[in-house]
């Protein structure tokens, strides 16, 4: 598997490179133990996967028990594996203001430099290593429609650390050798660019990407950001392509309620009840997740590898972030990317969506 520049990283000296399929890793710490995440680590890196993606809050779903012990489990496989830290590209996040997540930083969080640099050294001991290849704001400070909001509501708007002071923290990191290049998530149109705005005006560090959702049931990012990114530089690492596994066709039959009795059979969204609430969880998700499963079937694909072909070979995307919680289904998602998509066949993914639109936005 090739790599590729990844945006407008790393000027000094040189862009980051890499591969066009990036590990998530927010299932590790819950749904799966140590032992089990280092055996998909190992995997992944066997098979050429040069990209790791984390977050201080992980895993997930979010409890204060479990808030970073992802970065751990990484952290101890650096430790066990001499050499594998030089191997990959590191990427974490800084979480944004809390949505109910007050074990992080309170209540009162607005994401300020000085929060945002003690976030990072605490990234970096969990991680047992000297630098973040790639340190993402996980999501924005200000007040934006995100995880299921669909419109803006300046009502909502309250204080909050700024652009500009957070491009100042991460310009400090930075120079301090902490951080090679740094990347947004969850953001919008208007985001990227005031980022990037603001840092060509002030000469601090330019965003190299933005890891937004990206499947067949929520496109929403070729609402205008995709013009962004193209025009900006910023690369897309599109997240949740397979739809949080709607788009597997594990639950096309209901499975969404079926009693989590059996963990070892059961996805995320059975799991937990808490996902169900979500975006991911509405009936209109779920029926449009049927369709395009259905389509895949149609065309002698199953609905992962129609869904992974979808954000693989797209131009658009820099870089797809899959998760698992088995080398099963690891090994699955990386031999998807041998599938081409037909034009026949993208032309009736449109229509699908055309009908439905983006119900998981």
């Amino acid at each position: 598997m090739q790599t590729i520049p990844l945006g407008h990283s790393g000027q000094n000296p040189a862009p980051l490179h890499v591969t066009p399929i990036c590990l998530g890793t927010m299932t590790f710490g819950e749904q799966v133990n140590q032992a089990d995440a280092h055996a998909i680590l190992d995997r992944s890196l066997e098979r050429g996967v040069n990209f790791l993606d984390t977050a201080e809050m992980y895993a997930v779903p979010a409890k204060a028990e479990t808030c970073g012990a992802t970065e751990t489990i990484i952290g101890h496989w650096f430790a066990a594996n001499p050499g594998a830290r030089q191997k990959v590209v590191l990427a974490t996040k800084v979480a944004g203001p809390s949505r109910g997540m007050p074990w992080i930083r309170g209540e009162q969080s607005g994401l300020t430099k000085a929060e945002i640099l003690t976030a990072c050294d605490n990234s970096l001991r969990r991680l047992q290593t000297d630098v973040i290849d790639l340190y993402q704001i996980h999501w924005p400070a200000r007040n934006v429609p995100a995880f299921g909001a669909v419109y803006f509501d300046p009502s909502k708007d309250k204080p909050c650390a700024s652009i500009h002071e957070q491009l100042d923290a991460m310009a400090e990191l930075v120079k301090a050798g902490k951080v090679r290049a740094i990347g947004l998530s969850n953001e919008t149109p208007y985001g990227v660019h005031e980022f990037v705005r603001l840092a060509e005006q002030h000469g601090l560090p330019r965003v190299a990407t933005v890891q937004n959702p990206y499947c067949l049931i929520n496109r929403t990012w070729e609402n205008g950001l995709d013009e962004t990114c193209h025009r900006l530089g910023v690369g897309l690492l599109a997240y949740s392509p397979l739809g949080f596994g709607l788009l597997t066709g594990k639950y096309d039959n209901g499975g969404i309620h079926t009693p989590a009795t059996d963990e070892g059979k059961q996805g995320r969204m059975a799991l937990y009840d808490s996902m169900k609430a979500q975006r991911w969880g509405r009936p209109e998700a779920l029926a449009a997740a049927a369709r395009y499963n259905t389509l895949a079937r149609e065309h002698g694909l199953t609905p992962s590898q129609l869904a992974l072909a979808f954000c693989y070979r797209n131009p658009k995307v820099a870089s797809t972030i899959i998760g698992v919680t088995s080398l099963a289904q690891l090994d699955e998602c990386l031999d998807a990317w041998s599938v081409q998509l037909s034009p026949e066949l993208l032309k009736a993914i449109d229509a699908i969506r055309w009908a439905h639109r983006d119900p998981a936005q």
